[in-house]
């Protein structure tokens, strides 16, 4: 019995490292993913909000205009949905040590922290997120990974309560 709860302690041990990543995982990879450099000027975004048995709930694009001033950032999303629903918001960005950085919005409830490590950056953060007339407070664990020096995959895990509740995808480009 003691092999066999030894076994399964194990399984589900190796599962759970399987379905985390850790940012030191991409220490040596390149390209370096800046924030500071990567969102500044003009971007624009193509994404998709999934239901947590990934099903496509929302499509949208989002143009985005990143300044930056030395350590502070400013990043202004504006989102059209497939609905027709625009939303914006103001990601005010400050990297705080080499690869850390904090974010906060309007609309963000607990700021993002993260940090980079070779081409991808972790932050988690939650956002209040309205849905049908209430708001929600969702935990995002957002993972951005810099293919080259215009284009970056973004996909984040969205929780409540400890369970995963969806998923956002988002292809972002430089508009160089």
């Amino acid at each position: 019995m003691r092999c066999l709860l030894l076994g399964f302690t194990v399984t589900v041990s190796l599962l759970l490292m399987s379905c985390s990543s850790d940012i030191q995982d991409y220490a040596d990879s390149t390209p370096r993913f800046a924030l500071e450099e990567y969102f500044q000027g003009e971007l624009s975004a193509h994404g998709m909000v999934q239901d947590r048995s990934g099903k496509v709930l929302r499509r949208f694009t989002v143009e985005m205009v990143g300044h930056w001033d030395g350590n502070k950032g400013k990043l202004e999303e504006d989102f059209v949905y497939d609905d027709g629903e625009l939303q914006r918001r103001v990601w005010h960005i400050e990297k705080t040590a080499e690869g850390h950085y904090i974010g906060t919005a309007d609309d963000v409830v607990v700021p993002a922290k993260g940090q980079t490590r070779g081409f991808a950056l972790n932050w988690r953060y939650t956002l209040a997120v309205p849905v049908d007339g209430k708001v929600w407070e969702i935990n995002f664990n957002d993972w951005m990974y810099q293919l080259d020096e215009r284009r970056v995959i973004n996909r984040a895990e969205m929780t409540k309560w400890g369970f995963k509740v969806g998923e956002v995808t988002l292809w972002i480009e430089r508009n160089i």
